[in-house]
């Protein structure tokens, strides 16, 4: 039996989500004998933690001070060990800017994209605008770095919607991401692992309204988890090779989810990497490891391992 703190809620807009990851997580641990404390990072959250002293930290949240190693940081200094990536990994991971960086050096395929600052932005809005659609073509896919769980996401189907979607972008970050749209199947695959790693079944996601969108995602019965994907095998072996080498690239360790879209049912491109994947009742994660037999309680169970490993 282990002391196992579990980190939940926080402060970003994945507050509500990271409560449910968080209580989901720690009901598993409990289950599996281990003496549990569910510690909301909202407030002043430390003097809980030293007081508790864990083991271990179970780190349940999702978004900024969370997933982004501001937590991960902040553990290395207090010295208690934690589940997942570490500060570096979680930092680059969760800057989908970073993220496409580190994508394209490593020559793995991923949706053509832009970077645009709010200052050259408004001092040049039609000129920028007139750059961005030389370089890339409509749809477009405009994003704020730094959030999850689709938020922040926004979608220029043409010329007229970029001004408004692109300021709206802009209300959450001063530098954000515009991306070639790519249509196709959306797949994730769930890997775990630090050296060895396990890739888990390939989840292809349906949603009812056609984008998988924050309501989508949380909402029972607006999006079907469709296991296996409906892909041929070169295709499906060709998505975990890229899956398992972007977790290399970016250094995860532990559990993270690679996110695809599939154009024509032949070409894949990484669309991110998500290094605190969501543990809900409507999470991909966990479907992923059901559908290889491994139920949730054994998933949390090689999470630790690996964090002790």
């Amino acid at each position: 039996m282990k002391k196992i703190a579990v980190l939940l809620g926080g402060r970003s807009a994945e507050r509500e989500i990271s409560l449910k990851t968080g209580k989901a997580v720690a009901n598993a641990l409990v289950n599996l004998g281990h003496n549990v404390k569910s510690i909301d990072t909202k407030g002043d959250f430390i003097d809980d933690l030293k007081a508790f002293h864990p083991d271990l930290v179970f780190i349940a949240l999702h978004g900024p001070l969370g997933e982004d190693g501001a937590m991960q940081g902040l553990l290395e200094i207090l010295g208690y060990p934690y589940t997942g990536c570490g500060v570096l990994t979680s930092s680059l991971a969760m800057n989908k800017i970073y993220t496409k960086k580190i994508l394209k050096e490593a020559e793995i395929p991923t949706p053509r994209f832009s970077v645009i600052r709010e200052k050259d932005y408004l001092m040049n809005t039609i000129q920028t605008e007139d750059l961005l659609l030389k370089d890339l073509n409509l749809p477009l896919v405009i994003k704020a770095p730094n959030q999850g769980s689709t938020i922040g996401i926004y979608f220029a189907k043409q010329r007229s919607d970029l001004n408004t979607m692109i300021l709206e972008a802009f209300k959450f970050e001063k530098e954000i991401l515009i991306e070639e749209f790519v249509h196709g199947r959306e797949v994730t695959v769930a890997i775990m692992g630090n050296e060895e790693l396990q890739t888990l079944p390939i989840i292809e996601i349906v949603s009812h309204t056609g984008v998988y969108d924050y309501e989508a995602k949380y909402t029972k019965g607006m999006s079907d988890h469709i296991i296996p994907a409906r892909l041929n095998e070169s295709v499906s072996k060709m998505i975990n090779i890229l899956a398992e080498k972007s977790y290399r690239s970016l250094g995860c360790r532990g559990f993270a989810r690679v996110d695809f879209i599939v154009e024509n049912d032949l070409n894949p491109y990484v669309l991110e990497i998500n290094t605190i994947p969501g543990m809900t009742e409507t999470s991909l994660f966990p479907d992923a490891a059901l559908s290889a037999g491994i139920s949730f309680d054994e998933l949390i169970n090689r999470f630790i391992q690996y964090a002790v490993e």
